[in-house]
């Protein structure tokens, strides 16, 4: 009963939109004759599949729990997740079946062929000192294929830290690293010549356009950062724009702040945890997961964060989308 109940207000909703778009359809055949009238109905939102989705949302936003989830299942759609999740989900089916049934989706819609998430593992102390300097011991990276919507690959080492090299037994028991698999590590100079490496192997930012992703600012902004500081090495261009998970996550699905934490996205998408937390390689792991979910809920994942001149600075939702470019091994800063 809960699923038909669905079914009608969007039945209903649909109708309500066919018996407008036939009040409408003279003047939407002669503004087809003009191209670039086309294009401009689109921009502005004129055109009536528009308001078919339009009275679609409405229809979902008048659903319960378990009536979306009866419409996500009879759609084939994940069923997993809370009730603000299923409804995006359900919204995001039906515009993208719009839109392509109108020829109106968006070129950008999956613009990067590949999405790098990176989580750091970083030196630290129970209570860090005012001016704790912390240096990267985990630099793990994992490829999400925007295409297939599948983890593809993924990197780790671990890195030897050269400012505090004994390892304190807060950092070791937090994230698993022991003060052998750091000894053993090679430093970072070296190993970010290998995370180059590994990346010009894929043909990023040369064949396939591509992006980082992290949970957060920090890994990029304050890590990275610190960490080429310290090694001598310039800020590497390919890392100065990336995608902050939190930020979109919390716009998409349109939750408050406190929510946009790893654990918390995870459960309101109806997934849990899976490996050793504090772990760079799983925790990135992850993070992919909530990527590809958001993907395949419909959002159009996209850099929102960047550094320049050293400072963190937000990306508008409007800016020119544009590829990391070519990895390349940084100049020294000697």
């Amino acid at each position: 009963m809960e699923g038909d109940r669905g079914e009608v207000l969007l039945q209903a909703a649909v109708q309500e939109c066919g018996t407008e778009q036939d009040h409408n359809s003279n003047s939407n055949q002669e503004q087809k004759k003009d191209p670039c009238a086309e294009t401009t109905a689109h921009a502005d939102f004129s055109d009536p599949i528009y308001k078919e989705i339009s009275l679609a949302n409405g229809a979902i936003n008048r659903m319960n729990r378990e009536e979306l989830r009866a419409k996500c299942a009879e759609l084939k759609l994940d069923t997993r997740g809370v009730k603000d999740v299923l409804k995006k989900r359900l919204k995001s089916y039906y515009k993208k079946q719009k839109l392509k049934q109108s020829a109106s989706l968006g070129a950008d819609d999956s613009y990067y062929d590949y999405i790098c998430v990176v989580d750091f593992e970083a030196t630290c102390e129970e209570s860090n000192p005012r001016n704790f300097v912390h240096e990267i011991i985990e630099f793990p990276m994992v490829l999400i294929d925007t295409h297939t919507l599948e983890i593809v690959d993924s990197f780790q080492e671990y890195v030897k830290p050269k400012l505090n090299p004994q390892l304190s037994d807060f950092c070791v028991e937090l994230t698993g690293i022991t003060q052998k698999m750091v000894d053993e590590a090679d430093p970072f100079p070296s190993v970010f010549r290998r995370v180059v490496a590994w990346l010009q192997e894929k043909e990023l930012g040369t064949k396939y356009k591509y992006t980082l992703l992290t949970d957060g600012s920090w890994d990029m902004s304050k890590f990275l950062y610190t960490q080429c500081r310290q090694s001598r090495m310039r800020y590497p261009p390919f890392a100065r724009n990336w995608i902050n998970i939190r930020k979109s996550y919390g716009n998409y699905y349109k939750v408050a702040r406190t929510q946009t934490k790893l654990n918390c996205m995870l459960e309101n998408l109806g997934m849990k945890y899976e490996g050793r937390p504090h772990c760079g390689l799983d925790d990135s792991r992850n993070i992919a997961r909530v990527a590809i979910r958001m993907l395949k809920d419909g959002c159009r994942l996209r850099v929102n964060e960047r550094l320049h001149e050293g400072m963190l600075q937000n990306v508008s939702s409007t800016a020119v989308l544009e590829g990391a470019p070519p990895p390349q091994y940084p100049k020294s800063r000697d």
